[in-house]
């Protein structure tokens, strides 16, 4: 089994404000950090940091190289990601004093792909590989199909979501993680278990993960539903928090751990990232987690 997440490579521009910039406002910034990011690169690390085998593919553009580094540096196998002429994908993030953030995201080199390059890619896998994708790239709804005719276990992040989530279609995802407000997008409904009961109702074959902020997360498919509370943790900074989620969901999923336990190490591995700052930087290790729990124990 492979796993291949075909996803965003961002540069993030990280300030400290006070509060969100309001329309005509010019305000201070009291901090400024680079950090790397987007969603897929974040997944990437996650994954690999939870301790699964992971190759990524994307797109960078000249400026690229410290992506390509952080990568490699959290034992991602980068053979797939190709360079364009230009800027790679960037953010503009305000981190405010509760550690809430808002983001402005351009696309640059992620919104470069071909559908022969995707063919290309995904000729190297092959039935019962995971193909691991978020909305920061373009032709998604290409990936998504192209995925499943492959025999693929096609994993969906819908964020962010816009318009092109309405074109793919979800009978070719075989799991899907969103949090509330893209549940209620998704279902028409604002109730975790209205918006669980819809999708399932559409889609029965799904896995559903949603995340719900400080109410933990909710866990769905045709036989199950669980709940899982967060681990209190004073908030540095929450960039990144739903993608080393994703990661350690995707690899409970691979290898077969208890539903029930793979959400604690979830839960666990996002509160510990978002005591920390940045995006990938800010992801634990496996063994953090664990030994977290260890420490948990001993309260």
């Amino acid at each position: 089994m492979n796993i291949l997440s075909f996803g965003s490579m961002n540069i993030d521009y990280v300030y400290q404000v006070p509060h969100m910039v309001r329309p005509g406002e010019t305000l201070d910034s009291f901090g400024m950090e680079t950090f790397v990011g987007g969603k897929g690169l974040n997944q990437s690390v996650a994954l690999s940091k939870a301790g699964l085998s992971v190759c990524h593919a994307g797109m960078v553009g000249e400026d690229g190289e410290i992506l390509l580094h952080a990568l490699t540096q959290n034992g991602v196998d980068t053979r797939f990601v190709m360079q364009r002429e230009g800027k790679s994908g960037h953010t503009i993030i305000q981190v405010d004093e509760s550690g809430q953030n808002s983001i402005l995201l351009y696309g640059g080199a992620n919104r470069s792909l071909t559908e022969e390059e995707i063919d290309e890619v995904l000729s190297h896998f092959s039935k019962g590989d995971f193909l691991i994708l978020q909305n920061e790239l373009n032709l998604l709804p290409k990936l998504v199909e192209k995925g499943w005719e492959k025999g693929l276990t096609v994993v969906l992040n819908p964020s962010p979501l816009n318009e092109v989530i309405g074109q793919c279609d979800l009978k070719y995802v075989s799991v899907l993680l969103i949090n509330e407000i893209e549940g209620k997008e998704l279902s028409g409904e604002e109730d975790p278990e209205a918006i669980l009961d819809v999708l399932l109702k559409r889609y029965p074959h799904l896995k559903i993960v949603l995340t719900l902020g400080s109410l933990g997360a909710e866990y769905a498919d045709a036989s199950l539903r669980l709940h899982q509370d967060i681990f209190p943790v004073k908030t540095v900074d929450t960039t990144g928090a739903g993608d080393t989620f994703t990661g350690y969901f995707i690899h409970g999923l691979a290898n077969g751990v208890p539903m029930e336990e793979t959400l604690r190490r979830c839960a666990m591995a996002s509160a510990l990232a978002v005591s920390r700052k940045g995006a990938s930087p800010s992801i634990p290790y496996m063994e953090e987690v664990l030994r977290a729990f260890e420490q948990e124990k001993k309260k």
